[in-house]
């Protein structure tokens, strides 16, 4: 019998290890090169929406969220303007990265997967080579995301996201008295803390409860280089995750798409594996499906985020949905 050809994953975020623990749940040998180590902070809003049933079979993703906190509500907040309150149409969940990728981490090496820390990787297409490395760098991108834990913050629902002068930013529980806060930030702007941020894009309230609140120091981490554009394909590459199309963070559908990505790809690198299948017409096969998976919802992610960060588009969006001219659960759907 024939052995089973190994698979190499580039990146050991959620796109990568959720891949791996699928295939070694196959049999498929698998080695994982990540370039940082676990436990870690990750910019991440740790809200995680609509993640549906087979992914999580498929990915054996029950284990390590059996922590996670469910969430059904959030609200919008806006200077000026009334708040907006939502009830999911299914509950979100809510996690750590820090927890979440140890957890994955762990499951994958007990699984017999092999993982390689602190090290970087080729990621030139390559036969049996995946790229799940996060987004793709754009050194014009006028964004930065920022991210950081706090205890003792009060939130009025289990997500909070507050819109300022071209920024967002979303609060949730996470785990115990943790609140991640994580927002999207002009980078032209220059540094500072989440408060000081805050403050410039006019969210002086907001600002004013991160600064009475305890920071968690080792949590703060910043991402420069967010690119919201259609990346461009390459022959015989297989790209997952961020880094086959980044979705702007208030869908807060970026976690799902990781893992849906992951689920989408499985059973083609299972079949070549197995040697059912070259590798020009899998990686083919895998680039079209996650296109008919996710152009659609990406597509209205980009088309949405020029409106949320702006006060005048913003305000018609508001007084569209107070007169239900935009209702909130079929925009949810277009975007999940």
């Amino acid at each position: 019998m024939t052995a089973p050809r190994p698979i190499e994953i580039i990146g050991g975020g959620l796109a990568g290890l959720g891949l791996g623990l699928g295939l070694r749940a196959h049999g498929v040998p698998v080695i994982i090169r990540e370039a940082g180590t676990y436990p870690r902070h990750r910019v991440c809003g740790e809200f995680i929406t609509a993640l549906d049933g087979p992914t999580r079979r498929d990915l054996q993703l029950d284990p390590c969220l059996q922590t996670s906190r469910p969430a059904h509500g959030v609200t919008w907040h806006e200077s000026g303007l009334p708040s907006l309150h939502h009830c999911l149409p299914e509950p979100a969940l809510c996690l750590s990265r820090h927890r979440l990728d140890l957890a994955m981490a762990e499951a994958f090496t007990a699984a017999g997967g092999r993982l390689e820390t602190g090290c970087r990787a080729e990621t030139a297409p390559a036969p049996g080579r995946v790229l799940a490395c996060g987004r793709r760098p754009d050194t014009a991108s006028p964004w930065i995301g920022l991210k950081q834990h706090f205890h003792g913050l009060a939130l009025t629902d289990d997500l909070e996201l507050h819109l300022g002068d071209g920024a967002y930013v979303g609060l949730t529980r996470v785990e115990e008295d943790t609140v991640n806060v994580c927002g999207l930030f002009p980078r032209a702007a220059g540094g500072g803390t989440l408060a000081t941020k805050c403050r410039q894009a006019g969210l002086t309230q907001l600002s004013d409860r991160l600064a009475e609140a305890v920071a968690v120091e080792d949590s703060f981490c910043a991402v420069a280089g967010l690119d919201y554009h259609r990346p461009t394909l390459t022959k015989g590459a297989v790209s997952l995750g961020d880094h086959h199309g980044l979705i702007p963070p208030f869908t807060g559908h970026g976690m799902t798409i990781a893992w849906q990505s992951a689920a989408v790809a499985l059973p083609a690198l299972v079949d070549w594996s197995h040697h059912c299948s070259d590798w020009e017409s899998t990686a083919g096969k895998i680039q079209r499906h996650l296109a008919q998976r996710f152009r659609r919802r990406i597509a209205w992610g980009r088309r949405l985020h020029p409106w949320l960060l702006r006060p005048r588009r913003r305000r018609v969006i508001h007084a569209l949905h107070r007169t239900r001219l935009l209702p909130f659960h079929p925009l949810y759907r277009l975007l999940h």
